[in-house]
C-alpha cells in the first residue's frame, strides 16, 4: 500500500497545521488501522494518533491529547491529523501509517516535515 502524506510546513508556536494521507492504491479495507507516527532530531519514532478505519474509533499519544484531531473520509481513502496549539515539542518528520494492529505499521509512507518555532 502507498501512502502519500502532505500539509507539512514552517509555523509558529500556537499556529495549526493539518496533515493528509491518502493511499495510492486503491481502498482501505476496515479492518485496517491508519495513523500518524513522528521523528524528531536524534529521537526515536513515537506514536502520535491512530484510526481505526472501520469505526472510527481514535486513540491519541498523552502529549498531542486535546490539540490534536485524527479523521478519516472513507470515500476518499484519506486520514487526516488537525493539529492545533503546535509546540516546538512537536518539530519532527510525521510519518503516515496503516495497519492490523495497535501501534504496529506495517506500511509507512514518505514522511511530512512539521516545524514549529518558538
Amino acid at each position: 500500500v502507498q501512502l502519500q502524506a502532505s500539509g507539512g510546513g514552517l509555523v509558529a508556536t500556537g499556529d495549526s497545521l493539518r496533515l493528509s494521507c491518502t493511499t495510492a492504491s486503491g481502498r482501505i479495507f476496515s479492518s485496517a488501522i491508519m495513523g500518524w507516527f513522528r521523528q524528531a532530531p536524534g529521537k526515536e519514532r513515537e506514536f502520535v494518533a491512530e484510526v481505526r478505519w472501520g469505526t472510527g474509533r481514535t486513540y491519541y499519544a498523552d502529549s498531542v491529547k486535546g490539540r490534536f484531531t485524527l479523521s478519516r473520509d472513507t470515500a476518499k481513502n484519506t486520514v487526516y491529523l488537525q493539529m492545533n496549539s503546535l509546540k516546538p515539542e512537536d518539530t519532527a518528520l510525521y510519518y503516515c501509517t496503516r495497519g492490523q494492529s495497535l501501534r504496529s505499521p506495517v506500511s509507512w509512507g514518505q514522511g511530512t516535515q512539521v516545524t514549529v518555532s518558538s
